[in-house]
């Protein structure tokens, strides 16, 4: 995972193929902007699409951002070489025209403030993708490893509903159930993780 600020575009992407539709980096996310667990608040929103696909939404940063074109307030900026964005606080009225030019769905009002947010990759350390239990999401510079990943995902269903209709017929729940252990364990690992980092004010 890169740990230093990126001098480039990169963003969050995950791997349908990955993704259980845990939740966690949602919770991971509001954990370190909020110090509160409030999935409504998560700056990436998992995408519950079936039970053998899911996905993420967030900020891609894109060159000459539609949302920040869409702004009529101008209290979005975007960095010329991240292309991260900066939402003026003061500016923003909760008009939501931001989400409306959004092609990815990356920004969100906050429900308290009713102010815009976006990801700022944590300051090139993306809780999100620290805490995934699948090793599901990673940082990626362009669309077309996007594209690439959706297509091997989408590729992988027939055949793993294949062997889960098989699984079942055989009625080999052993396996089944163990690696559903598995990713329980991992999961309540992840969680704990994050329960444990600690606020601001108790450092």
């Amino acid at each position: 995972m890169q740990t230093a600020k990126p001098d480039t575009r990169k963003f969050v992407s995950v791997d349908p193929s990955k993704c259980t539709g845990c939740g966690i980096c949602e919770y991971a996310c509001t954990q370190e902007k909020n110090q509160q667990w409030d999935p409504l608040k998560s700056r990436i929103r998992v995408i519950r699409l079936t039970s053998m696909l899911n996905t993420t939404m967030s900020c891609r940063f894109c060159k000459d951002a539609p949302c920040a074109n869409a702004c009529t307030e101008k209290a979005i900026t975007q960095a010329e070489k991240t292309g991260l964005l900066t939402i003026d606080q003061r500016k923003c009225n909760g008009c939501d025209w931001c989400i409306q030019a959004c092609p990815y769905g990356g920004l969100i009002l906050d429900p308290d403030t009713r102010v815009a947010i976006a990801c700022d990759l944590c300051d090139g350390e993306p809780k999100c993708i620290e805490s995934c239990p699948e090793e599901a999401l990673e940082l990626v510079s362009d669309d077309e490893t996007v594209e690439k990943k959706w297509k091997a995902a989408l590729e992988k269903i027939p055949s793993q509903a294949e062997k889960i209709t098989d699984t079942v017929k055989k009625r080999q729940w052993t396996s089944i159930m163990s690696e559903a252990e598995k990713r329980a364990k991992k999961t309540t690992e992840k969680l704990e993780n994050i329960s444990k980092r600690k606020r601001p004010q108790e450092k």
